[in-house]
């Protein structure tokens, strides 16, 4: 499998992501939304410790279907309107490293559960 990033160069380069990414494969890992919930499913703490959560939370279901983050063709991150958004992107950056996968983020009124700051969801390209 590969995941080759598409970075063309009139548009900005950026080493957080890709604009955009071909994906030679044929079997796809969707990710449901992952909120900053451990394994009790409680959440707790402020912008940073719930992004590091969920990024925690897509790395089980990435590990537990036999992939890594280095699968990872596209992610979308919520985030509530009222969040710091430059400490969860500090978070990420500790929690999911210097992946550069095609992203979206955008900043929402609000989540599922009430008490959510962010949430992530995923697509990969299994080996």
């Amino acid at each position: 499998m590969t995941l080759t990033h598409v970075n063309p160069e009139q548009l900005h380069t950026s080493p957080a992501f890709s604009q955009g990414i071909i994906a030679d494969a044929g079997r796809t890992l969707y990710i449901g939304g992952q909120n900053g919930t451990d394994a009790t499913g409680a959440i707790t703490g402020g912008i940073a410790e719930q992004t590091a959560q969920a990024f925690r939370n897509v790395i089980a279901v990435l590990k537990a279907a036999g992939a890594g983050t280095e699968h990872v063709a596209k992610l979308n991150i919520y985030v509530h309107v009222d969040a710091d958004l430059g400490a969860g992107f500090a978070a990420s950056r500790d929690s999911w490293g210097d992946k550069p996968t095609a992203i979206t983020v955008l900043r929402v009124a609000g989540l599922a559960r009430p008490d959510a700051l962010v949430e992530i969801d995923a697509i990969a390209i299994l080996p």
